[in-house]
This record gives C-alpha cells, sequence and structure tokens, in this order.
C-alpha cells in the first residue's frame, strides 16, 4: 500500500501521466549557458551533474561505514544485521529501477528537478526512521531508503544525454559515483569520532544508529544547491540533435519497439551486467571487511578506501572522456566496448598477479576495482547514448539504462543471498576473488557477442 502511493507520488512529481507543459520564459543563466563557449557550459553541467550525484550517495552508502557486530534481527535468525540491511536496501533500489523504466523515460522536463529533490527528501526521512526504529524493524527504513534513490540516476542522466559532449558530462557524472562511496562512508566514519584534530567540525560522536541520517543532513543543502544548477541547463541544440539523433520521451510502444529491435544484444549485454552489478556492489558494500582481510587495518587505515577509490576514478573518468576524441558513432561504440573489455580483462589479471605474490592487497582492489567500473560505468553512459546515436533509434539512453539496472540490481540481490546461505563459510575474501575470475572470462565473451551484434544493427541503419 505504502509502495503503491510512494509511486502515485513520484508520478504527480515527474509529471508522466500530464501532457508536456507550455514552454516557460530561460532564466538568465539559461540563457547564457545555450550561448556560452562550449568549454563553459561542459565544465558548469559536468560539475552541477557530479555534485548532484555526489550528494545523492550521502544518503545511500554512509551506514557502510558502520559495522553494527553481533547485532541481529529476531526475525530473520542468524544473518548479520549488516547484511540485511545492504540486502534491504538493494531489493528497495532494484524495485525503484523496475519503476523507473516507466517513470524516468517519460519524466517531462518540467518536473525532473520536482522529483529529483522530492526523492531525497523521501530518503533522508528513511534514515531517520532507521535511527528511530528498533533492530527488528531497522531494515524496511533501508528498503524505503532504496526506494526512493533508484530513479535519481536516470532523472540526472536526462539533462546530460543527446550532446556533442555528451561522454565528458557523463565521465564527470560516473566519476561522482566511484568517488563518492568512499568519501561519504568516510564522512560517516567521521562524524561516529569523538572530536578532535583529525576529525574536525565532522567528529560529534554519532551513533551507528544516527550517523546514516546525521550525514545525509550536511549533505542535504549542497544536493539542493546542486539540482538548482542542475535545473538551468538548456535543451540540447540543434547541433546536438543533428550530430546525436533527437532524445523523445518514450511510451510503451516505442519501449517494446525499442526491446524487440536489439533483443539480442541487450540479452547478452544484460547477463553481463546481471553479474558486474553484483560484483560491484559487493566490493563497494564489503570494502572494509576486504581490506582488513588484506592486512590493512581499517581502525589504522580510514582513509584506505578513499585513495583507491580516487584512482579508479581518475582512470575512469580519463579513459572515458578519450571516446568524446571520436567522432563517428560507431567508432565510438566500439570505443566503448573495448574500454568495457578490457577492464573485464585487468580484473582477471591483477588477480592472477595477486595470487602469484605480484601485487599488494591495496593494488589488487584498486586495480580490480578500476577493470569493474571501466565495464560498470558504460553501461550507466555513453553505452546506450552511442547505440542510439549509431543506429538512429528514436528513443532515450535513460529507458535502456534502466532496463539494464533493473536487472543489474535483482543480480545484486541473488548473489548477497547466494554469499549469506550458500556460502556461508567460506570468507569474503575467498568468495570475491573466485567471483572476479569467473566474471572476467564469461564477461568478456558475452561482450565480444554483443559487440559484433549492434555493429550488425549500425550496418542496417546505413542501409
Amino acid at each position: 500500500m505504502i509502495f503503491c502511493l510512494g509511486a502515485l507520488w513520484v508520478a504527480k512529481l515527474t509529471g508522466i501521466s500530464e501532457s508536456p507543459a507550455v514552454s516557460r520564459p530561460q532564466g538568465r543563466l539559461t540563457t547564457w549557458l545555450a550561448s556560452a563557449p562550449q568549454p563553459a557550459f561542459t565544465l558548469f553541467a559536468m560539475l552541477a551533474a557530479f555534485s548532484t550525484y555526489f550528494c545523492m550517495y550521502a544518503f545511500r552508502k554512509p551506514f557502510a561505514a558502520a559495522e553494527f557486530k553481533d547485532l541481529h534481527s529476531a526475525w530473520f535468525g542468524e544473518i548479520q544485521l549488516k547484511s540485511l540491511l545492504v540486502i534491504s536496501q538493494t531489493i528497495g533500489y532494484a524495485i525503484s529501477k523496475f519503476v523507473g523504466i516507466k517513470v524516468c523515460s517519460e519524466a517531462q522536463p518540467h518536473r525532473r528537478s520536482q522529483a529529483l529533490i522530492g526523492l531525497i527528501l523521501f530518503a533522508e526521512l528513511a534514515l531517520v526512521a532507521f535511527g528511530a526504529l528498533p533492530v527488528e524493524l531497522k531494515f524496511l527504513a533501508l528498503f524505503a531508503n532504496g526506494l526512493a534513490l533508484g530513479m535519481v540516476w536516470g532523472l540526472v542522466v536526462w539533462y546530460l544525454e543527446g550532446r556533442r559532449t555528451s561522454e565528458l558530462l557523463l565521465a564527470g557524472l560516473s566519476c561522482s559515483f566511484i568517488v563518492a562511496s568512499g568519501m561519504t562512508k568516510d564522512v560517516g566514519s567521521a562524524m561516529m569520532s569523538p572530536p578532535s584534530w583529525a576529525t574536525g567540525i565532522l567528529g560529534s560522536g554519532v551513533s551507528e544508529m544516527w550517523m546514516p541520517a546525521a550525514t545525509g543532513a550536511v549533505f542535504l543543502p549542497f544536493y539542493i544547491l546542486s539540482v538548482w544548477c542542475l535545473k538551468q541547463l538548456p535543451k540540447p541544440s540543434k547541433a546536438d540533435e543533428s550530430e546525436r539523433s533527437i532524445r523523445e520521451v518514450m511510451d510503451g510502444t516505442h519501449r517494446l519497439a525499442f526491446v524487440k529491435h536489439f533483443f539480442w544484444g541487450l540479452l547478452m549485454l544484460i547477463i553481463t551486467y546481471f553479474f558486474l552489478t553484483a560484483y560491484r556492489d559487493f566490493r563497494d558494500n564489503f570494502q572494509r571487511q576486504l581490506f582488513e582481510a588484506l592486512e590493512y587495518p581499517y581502525d589504522s587505515n580510514k582513509l584506505i578506501v578513499s585513495r583507491s577509490e580516487m584512482i579508479v576514478a581518475f582512470i575512469v573518468t580519463g579513459t572515458l572522456a578519450l571516446l568524446n576524441m571520436i567522432k563517428d558513432n560507431r567508432r565510438g561504440l566500439i570505443g566503448a566496448f573495448v574500454i568495457m573489455c578490457g577492464g573485464l580483462m585487468l580484473m582477471g589479471a591483477a588477480t592472477y598477479l595477486h595470487r602469484a605474490s605480484m601485487l599488494s592487497g591495496f593494488w589488487w582492489m584498486t586495480l580490480v576495482g578500476t577493470g569493474a567500473y571501466l565495464a560498470y560505468v558504460p553501461y550507466g553512459s555513453v553505452l546506450f547514448d552511442r547505440l542510439i546515436a549509431s543506429t538512429r533509434v528514436v528513443g532515450t539512453a535513460v529507458f535502456a539504462i534502466y532496463v539494464a539496472d533493473a536487472l543489474g540490481y535483482t543480480g545484486s540481490i541473488g548473489v548477497l543471498l547466494f554469499k549469506e546461505f550458500g556460502q556461508k563459510d567460506i570468507s569474503y575474501l575467498e568468495f570475491f576473488e573466485q567471483f572476479t575470475i569467473y566474471l572476467s572470462i564469461f564477461g568478456t565473451i558475452f561482450l565480444v557477442g554483443s559487440c559484433a551484434y549492434f555493429l550488425t544493427r549500425h550496418r542496417q541503419a546505413e542501409a
């Protein structure tokens, strides 16, 4: 019942059941951005998108910095509270992605900023409920939190796709969640520490249960300001539409036609993404346990996650930004697949070197993270943008992204449950190593097959 009411509320915010609004006069900043030099526009748009999604992570990930040691929910037997919370939030996030297939692909432009702010306020209220509820019910608050946050990505991508500089803009956006995951956890960890010179103004000794809500409250004003900046971006220009094709709201008929047109290629992509999302999520949620198993005690290396992720973000963002230099959309699509396959092979190579004692634990975690994000990030950014531009199919990359995301986060839930109940006797580290090897091999095979399929579609579009 609550979920249905929430879905109706989001539908109202995004305006999916309304006809497009009458054109409104542009503000001064929007007018200036429409005629500004391309580097100035690109920098403004990239910073607005980066800061919006960076701040969103302050409502999603800080709870993972807490241990919740020896805590269990009486309703779920011996399952650790942290594992239950991760699973609950991921289930909410996955359901939100399924809802987002319709909501985000049909969202009207004049309601997107309202939806972005409304969703984050709902997520913060869920974190307040997390602090107040008894241990047995805390998983419900994290479920509601994930339910609100899953549609933020699609609403932000709407502002960036279909532009001549989309690779740069989407690379900047993608950099945000690579960096934000580690940094927001570090902020949460600092807030649980007593005041000291090391924790600065953040050190307040907040309890594990109230730390997520407190961290979200710190970032809320910055999030609202970032969404306002995002709202000022003008629509894609005629030159953008000529080079990257027109991006239109997709109704049910258009969505079904899109899936039928690209079915086999999408299937191979989604199978890979199913496991890739689970892998990325597992590494993200259990980084603390993995680093400690690699003999990097978190208590004495509290910034180790941020250091690792900053290196990952720098490499991934720089690599994806290079795609903007490729103007031909077919070659750009091939370039995206080359990066993704290269990422998966890097994961396998780094694991081999680590097992041979030729690579330290820190650099192994950094390199497999780099490889995972090189393969993962294009799904939510440049891959589908180039695919639509290459084949000239009328639609929006947001729809394809959310189809992949919805099924991908289902895989994340499945792997978490499989580890908790099917592989309970092996350590997080051993499970992660095995997962890396299998994903590196089979993921590469499926991506090569998908690339070959989409290239045939490109030739048909040219015929």
